[in-house]
């Protein structure tokens, strides 16, 4: 019989290949009266299952290629050493002696259980200039024509996983580069991942943008004149810039990089400003036209 190991926790790196990481599998091989339990290399091609003769096929994951004796490769970051399937850590960044696992659910199967395509909508825009509140409205739609969504909202997350940032250009950076990352495993998950902050910079969301696959990471630029979101000004923040008590405020002392090729463009015609959800409807027909919103 095919002993199986317990599961464990794992990811798919964001939905790009499937299981890829060739590793051991544990065999009982039964061989008279006695049972006796023994690890072979997992080959690409199939899993031999030697229990009184039988043998099982196992498909082999599209993109995984077997390593020749004493060959090392690298799968989703960690070497994998060729002829008996050992395993080596790598090291990213600070961190060391890790290994990725990939598990035989991935992004497709989770895209097709929920009937929608992941992906992250990526609100940028000054303050007040709506990017919350075209994000509430927009989950509200969604979520109303039976679609999973998630927003993660810059001044939310500043509560609990931001916490410990600051409003320093250092901190600011950190803080688009953990918010990418969460949104990433979102739409990997299968979730349309509706992410609203200021983001002022390009280079910063161009780096969240390089995180997805292409096509996934769809920028919703809310260009709203200063002047607009100074008079709306929701939190009095603009009042204290001005007056000097606030340092570094994105459109006052600090800039914004508009962006140069986003996805959608959201503005005022005509001195109005659109409603919340025109605003929504707008994205919506985006993701309808681009088979996010699957049937």
């Amino acid at each position: 019989m095919l002993a199986k190991a317990p599961p464990r926790p794992c990811s798919d790196a964001g939905g790009r290949a499937p299981c890829t990481r060739p590793g051991l599998a544990l065999l009982a091989v039964r061989r008279g009266q006695g049972t006796g339990v023994k690890l072979v290399a997992a080959r690409p091609a199939t899993v031999v299952a030697e229990a009184a003769g039988e043998r099982r096929a196992v498909p082999e994951p599209a993109t995984t290629a077997e390593a020749k004796d004493g060959e090392r490769r690298h799968v989703n970051g960690s070497a994998v050493a060729g002829g008996n399937g050992k395993l080596v850590t790598s090291t990213v960044g600070k961190s060391t002696n890790i290994l990725w696992h990939d598990c035989p659910i991935g992004q497709h199967e989770r895209q097709k259980l929920l009937n929608q395509k992941g992906c992250v909508v990526w609100i940028t825009g000054l303050s007040g200039s709506g990017k919350s509140t075209l994000a509430c409205a927009l989950s509200r739609e969604l979520h109303t024509s039976g679609h999973l969504t998630y927003v993660l909202d810059g001044d939310n997350l500043r509560h609990g996983l931001n916490r410990d940032l600051s409003f320093k250009a250092g901190d600011r950076a950190e803080n688009i580069r953990r918010v990418g990352e969460v949104a990433k495993l979102f739409a990997d998950a299968g979730l349309i991942c509706i992410a609203c902050l200021i983001s002022p910079f390009r280079s910063d969301r161009n780096a969240c943008r390089s995180l997805l696959p292409n096509s996934t990471f769809i920028e919703v630029f809310l260009n709203i004149p200063l002047e607009v979101c100074e008079a709306r000004d929701p939190k009095g923040l603009y009042k204290l810039a001005r007056a000097g008590k606030i340092k570094g405020f994105t459109g006052i002392d600090d800039p914004y990089e508009p962006p140069s090729d986003c996805e959608i463009v959201i503005q005022c015609k005509d001195g109005n400003c659109p409603s919340p959800k025109s605003m929504a409807d707008q994205v919506i027909s985006y993701l309808e036209a681009n088979g996010f919103l699957q049937d």
